[in-house]
């Protein structure tokens, strides 16, 4: 195997593999949050805040939609991971068939079944009557580019599990590039409105999907798969490993959605002001989380590599470097979410009445800070280790009870209205976090086994 693509983590310097393996996601990070920031600014600035409220709506609702890929995805990343620190490259060929299968078959069917149910699932969360038909429009264009959504989160995953965090960024920058031109063109030029954003958003991700096959297609045997077609096809004992993790995890994503969705239902109640003012506020939540995000998509494979390499000192190691950088990111940000909320949202509006509202939600969003950073390296070790179980009870809480009960506490038994719903958002953070610490520093972990042991026999 070449060593442009596959890269070997499970030897050298940790702290030094693990910076030179994650710098290149942050990166991406921040392209990618730039990616979802120009359509806020581009918006706010040419349609005004009912196309903010619109577009922060649909973006929710899209992220939820992707969840069932992300999940898959990042399962087959782990699997993939741990095979490549073990080894087994000769297992490679059937396990990304069966995985890129079997997400290809799901964007078939979250296509359908968004485009049908949109409409619906906006009334159900309260959309501003001024954003409805807006982000209506929003939904059926990204939906009906969803092979390219998922496509584009597949390869991305492949590119982790290998060890190879360059390609991606190339790839990711694609995709920003494109999306920022098209962005401008279609809704500053052409007043195509939340439409034209949209239209930007599956355009770029299709542009970076179609180069990122391309390139892996040439360059297929160091990549492991040789792309022909009875190599598509799902091998069964691959799928029920691919499913027993493949569903925790997009169970996670979704259930932090839908949470999400739940608090949202409630603030648009309060208005298009509320509605925009918490939409804006998630993207400028991302951007803290580009630290945590290279940290967390770096140690997840660095991890699975080791773990499949059964090398504990260094998956160990790689934690705790991860603590450090994200505990830095969580203080500085603090500071600036304190010291300069109004000047933050300016970037994306100039609405006074958003502008007024804003040092409400980054108040509140800087209380949840240190849980949101610092569940970065834990959550990369739970998948890198391939643990299941624990990522369907964060899941669950997390969607289900911590953001909900916490956030209808705040806002309706100790009467904070608005900034209750706005500090319950973040402080959910906190259990989940403290779960997977407690988890870590227990050490029960030590006695799992490689997930690909259940059909690498």
């Amino acid at each position: 195997m070449a060593r442009e693509i596959i890269n070997d983590l499970t030897t050298g310097n940790v702290t030094k593999k693990l910076i030179r393996f994650a710098l290149p996601f942050m990166l991406s990070t921040l392209l990618q949050t730039a990616y979802a920031m120009v359509d806020m600014i581009i918006v706010g600035q040419f349609v005004g805040k009912s196309g903010l409220s619109a577009v922060s709506i649909s973006s929710q609702l899209t992220w939820l939609s992707t969840a069932l890929c992300i999940g898959f995805s990042n399962a087959g990343q782990t699997i993939i991971s741990q095979l490549i620190g073990a080894g087994k490259r000769d297992e490679l060929n059937r396990t990304i068939g069966t995985v890129s299968t079997v997400i290809f078959i799901a964007a078939i069917v979250m296509t359908v079944l968004g485009i049908c149910l949109r409409k619906p699932i906006l009334t159900l969360l309260s959309t501003p009557s001024e954003s409805y038909d807006q982000a209506s429009v929003y939904l059926l264009i990204v939906f009906a580019g969803m092979v390219f959504t998922f496509g584009y989160n597949l390869v991305s995953s492949l590119f982790r599990a290998m060890g190879d965090s360059r390609h991606p960024l190339l790839f990711v920058a694609i995709a920003a590039v494109s999306n920022l031109i098209l962005d401008y063109l279609f809704v500053a030029v052409f007043r195509w409105d939340v439409a034209g954003a949209a239209i930007a958003t599956i355009a770029g991700q299709a542009i970076s999907f179609i180069c990122s096959v391309t390139y892996l297609y040439r360059h297929r045997e160091q990549f492991g798969f040789d792309f022909r077609l009875p190599s598509f096809r799902i091998d069964p004992e691959r799928f029920k490993t691919l499913v027993k993790l493949g569903i925790p995890f997009a169970l996670n994503n979704a259930a932090v959605t839908i949470s999400m969705l739940f608090v949202n239902k409630f603030i648009n109640q309060y208005g298009v002001v509320a509605s925009a003012t918490f939409g804006t506020g998630t993207k400028i939540e991302q951007i803290p989380w580009i630290v945590g995000a290279g940290v967390m998509l770096g140690s997840a494979t660095m991890i699975g590599q080791n773990m499949g390499a059964g090398k504990i000192d260094r998956m160990k190691k790689t934690v705790n470097v991860g603590i450090i950088f994200c505990a830095i990111t969580a203080v500085v940000f603090m500071a600036l979410f304190f010291l300069f909320p109004r000047q933050i949202y300016s970037m994306f509006t100039s609405d006074a009445d958003v502008l007024d509202l804003a040092p409400k939600f980054l108040t509140a969003l800087a209380f949840a800070l240190p849980a949101t950073c610092l569940m970065c390296p834990y959550h990369a070790f739970i998948q890198g280790i391939g643990n299941a179980v624990l990522v369907m009870i964060t899941a669950l809480l997390d969607g289900f009870v911590s953001r909900i009960v916490i956030s209808l506490l705040l806002a309706k038994v100790f009467n904070l209205g608005l900034f209750g719903w706005f500090l319950g958002y973040g402080l959910a953070a906190y259990v989940n976090t403290i779960i997977c610490m407690i988890y870590y520093y227990s050490g029960v972990w030590k006695k799992r086994k490689a997930v690909f042991e259940s059909f690498s026999k």
